[in-house]
């Protein structure tokens, strides 16, 4: 038994999470998923910035061109909506103003009409569990926050009930997952391709082996956690091209706005 004496609550709560046995993450990912759909409803009320910087490399390494775009984004039915407001630092003229707002318009019109979406990075994280086999479950403190941790691998054994793209894409998958253990949210997830993987058996597409992603969300209240970055490298020949792109995505200035705005301007009102 750990005895607390006087120390921050915050604190407390850590060691207290210590002395408890770490769960299997199948069974964590299951609380995680229980309170998302209200977490995707919080989410609704939040309109962000989006930083992506987009560098084409060589075999090398080496920066041939580099482009960047800054969005603003928001949610409407679970999906994604970005305006683009600035492509290369550069403003869009009043002209491609104008047509980007025609764009988003139709875009939100199209999107409430449909069903609401629901998952967003549980979705992917459990689509990625369904096809892997888990090890080395730890709890470790990361900024501060009690946080669960597992290695992941792909198991070429996996027997997946109706399997989509990305499940069958997992088994050549291997990587990390961290949960936040109070928020029950994910906060950082680390994918690498450890094999070549075939789309459309290599006529559409081919992702070479070493292709990566990190993804990871920060607390921005009410006990919902968002994407702030977003770090990719992709090696991929598509039909006679082929590209090597490093992606930096950066999510930033979380502020509240009123969904029901969208019924009237098509985006989110400052």
């Amino acid at each position: 038994m750990i005895a607390l004496g006087i120390v921050p609550l915050w604190a407390a709560v850590i060691l207290v999470q210590a002395e408890a046995p770490i769960p299997d993450v199948a069974s964590f990912l299951k609380v995680v998923q229980s309170h998302q759909h209200e977490m995707d409803s919080i989410r609704e009320n939040y309109t962000f910035h989006r930083m992506r910087k987009v560098e084409q490399v060589d075999s090398n390494g080496t920066v041939k061109g580099t482009e960047t775009f800054e969005r603003e984004v928001f949610f409407v039915n679970g999906r994604q909506i970005g305006r683009l407001v600035k492509r290369n630092g550069v403003a869009l003229s009043a002209h491609d103003a104008k047509s980007e707002d025609e764009r988003l318009r139709k875009q939100v019109e199209r999107v409430m009409k449909a069903p609401v979406q629901q998952g967003g990075r549980n979705g992917l994280v459990a689509a990625i569990l369904s096809a892997t086999k888990t090890s080395n479950p730890r709890r470790i403190v990361q900024n501060g926050r009690s946080t669960l941790a597992y290695d992941f691998a792909g198991d070429p054994a996996a027997k997946l009930v109706n399997p989509n793209d990305l499940q069958k894409a997992a088994k050549k998958m291997s990587g990390s997952i961290w949960f936040d253990e109070m928020d029950r949210q994910v906060a950082r997830v680390e994918i690498h391709l450890a094999e070549n993987l075939n789309i459309g058996g290599g006529l559409l597409a081919s992702f070479h082996k070493g292709s990566t992603m990190v993804l990871e969300q920060s607390p921005v209240g009410q006990g919902l956690w968002m994407q702030t970055a977003n770090e990719q490298y992709v090696d991929i020949r598509v039909v006679v091209k082929s590209i090597r792109e490093r992606v930096r995505v950066e999510d930033r200035d979380f502020k509240r706005f009123d969904v029901e705005t969208l019924h009237t301007v098509g985006a989110p009102v400052h």
